[in-house]
Formats: structure tokens, C-alpha cells, sequence
């Protein structure tokens, strides 16, 4: 695949309100780096990739990827690509079918395309599974096709939202290393919500920590998931997590 140029993510005083939560995000995500998002329920972390994608309209302030202002840009237009928790395949659309939809919308492909589909189909072990549908999956299969379907848009920043939240642990700690692997290969800039701190220790992430529609903390998971690290994060998490995924999980 070919590397991506670096895209480094601003929220730039950032405001939005969801009923009677006003939030305020003002961050850097690094260019080419795993970000993880953690945070209590209803803490504003979607919302943040939301914003991001252009799902959602600030109030104030501005988006900005790769440096250019994205603020007023529909989520079509941005350089960004978002796997969600229910990976949003379409029951009557073959595998491959599916993973078009990231090219054309209304599935006119080329031949360019198709190779394009093809190469991401393998990249995510899904050789050979192009003409089948999603109820002949399994769910790690399924998500391997929303996360192609996202690689054939070709976009230098990666939207995970609790994308493996269902998964079992081997599946999910599989579905880490094929994210691990996809960003070393291409650069892309990976921000990830997720309920598990150990994913960021498993990835050597950076880490976002949301409290009330705030980040409250921001830096290396390594260190802030210490016993050192802030004290609303230690309660959130409960006791400093294992650095093995395969051991906390």
C-alpha cells in the first residue's frame, strides 16, 4: 500500500453541546500515530470522532487535518475514513459489494477499483470470501470488512469507534494487530475510541482521556496508565492495567 502523507489532526477551541452537556475540545493529535480515546459512558467520546468526520457541526471553533480547515467540509469531503461498533454491512451485498461502497457509492467501479478492493480484501485476510455475504461471516470477518471497506477510500486518517468492542479477546487482540500493521505500512494517522486501556498499552498509543465532554489528560498510555498517571484516570480504570492485552483480557 502506499504510505499516506502525514495528517495531523487540530480541534481548535472546539465547542458542541449534546442536551445539557457543553464540551470543549482543544487537542493535536500527532500525524501518523495510534491515539486511543477512553473515558466514562456519555463522556463526549464519540462525539470527538464525530466532529472529526464531520457527522457532527461544531459550534465554534475549527477542524483541522493535514493543516487545512475541514470545519465546513461534508464527511464525504475529508480526508477521513470511520469504522463504527456495528460494522454497517449490507445484508444483500456480497463481500466485495460491500467493500465497493467505499469507492463508489453507487457501485460504479472501474478496473482500478476492483484491483483496489481486491488488494484490501487480502491486506485483511479475506481472500477468497469476495462473493459471500455478511450472515456467512463471522463477526471478526464482517469487521475486516468494514475496515477494507475504509482502506479503499484511501484516506490518511483512520476513525475506529469501539470498532471491536464486540469481539471475543483472540479476535480482538487480531484486529489490534492488523491496525498495528496498516499503520507501520501506510502512516495513516489512527485515533480509536475505546472501553479497554490495555488496547493503548498493546499499541504503544497516545492516549486521550474525556471526562464531561473535557480532555482531562493527554500523552503516552505508558504513562499515564502508571500508578502515577492522574488521578480521575486511576479511577476510572480501577487499578493500573496489565501491559499484555493477552493477560488482561
Amino acid at each position: 500500500m502506499t504510505p499516506y502523507p502525514p495528517a495531523e489532526i487540530r480541534l481548535d477551541a472546539v465547542r458542541f453541546d449534546y442536551g445539557d452537556m457543553h464540551m470543549l475540545y482543544d487537542t493535536t493529535i500527532p500525524a501518523g500515530a495510534i491515539t486511543a480515546i477512553v473515558g466514562p459512558s456519555g463522556s463526549g467520546k464519540s462525539t470527538l470522532l464525530n466532529l472529526i468526520a464531520g457527522f457532527e457541526q461544531p459550534l465554534s471553533g475549527r477542524v483541522l487535518i493535514g493543516g487545512a480547515d475541514v470545519t465546513g467540509l461534508a464527511p464525504a469531503e475529508r480526508p477521513v475514513s470511520m469504522v463504527f461498533q456495528e460494522n454497517n454491512l449490507f445484508a444483500h451485498l456480497t463481500v466485495e459489494q460491500n467493500v465497493g461502497l467505499g469507492r463508489s457509492p453507487r457501485l460504479k467501479l472501474d478496473a482500478e477499483d476492483h484491483a483496489a478492493i481486491r488488494s484490501a480484501l487480502s491486506r485483511v485476510g479475506l481472500d477468497g470470501k469476495e462473493k459471500r455475504k455478511p450472515e456467512a461471516l463471522s463477526g471478526g470477518e464482517r469487521q475486516r470488512v468494514a475496515i477494507a471497506r475504509a482502506l479503499v477510500r484511501d484516506k490518511p486518517v483512520l476513525l475506529l469507534d469501539e470498532a471491536f468492542a464486540s469481539l471475543g479477546p483472540a479476535m480482538r487482540l487480531q484486529m489490534l494487530d492488523l491496525i498495528l500493521e496498516l499503520k507501520r505500512e501506510t502512516g495513516m494517522t489512527v485515533l480509536m475510541v475505546t472501553h479497554t486501556p490495555e488496547d493503548a498499552l498493546y499499541l504503544d498509543a497516545g492516549l486521550v482521556f474525556i471526562e464531561n465532554g473535557r480532555i482531562s489528560a493527554q500523552g503516552p498510555a505508558k504513562e499515564l496508565l502508571a500508578e502515577t498517571g492522574p488521578e480521575a484516570l486511576r479511577r476510572y480504570i480501577g487499578s493500573p492495567p496489565s501491559h499484555s492485552v493477552a493477560t488482561a483480557i
